[in-house]
């Protein structure tokens, strides 16, 4: 496992975590919606750099896309 791959999925095991916590989720359904997300596309390219962010940035990314439908 890769360094990238390591931060990338520690980021987004807490953000599963605070979807459930914060709005109420399955896991199922906020894996769902973080798996799925626009935001998660962009996690997941190492190229973005967006893995080297905090997870409560990342999350920050993710609540704008989730109340717009876009990332801001």
């Amino acid at each position: 496992m890769t360094k990238e791959t390591f931060m990338i999925e520690e980021i987004s095991k807490d953000i599963v975590l605070l979807l459930m916590e914060e709005h109420g989720m399955s896991m199922e359904e906020a894996m769902r919606t973080l798996y799925t997300s626009d935001t998660y596309d962009r996690l997941s390219n190492p190229c973005t750099g967006l893995y080297t962010q905090s997870t409560a940035y990342v999350y920050e990314y993710l609540e704008k896309e989730l109340a717009t439908g876009r990332i801001a």
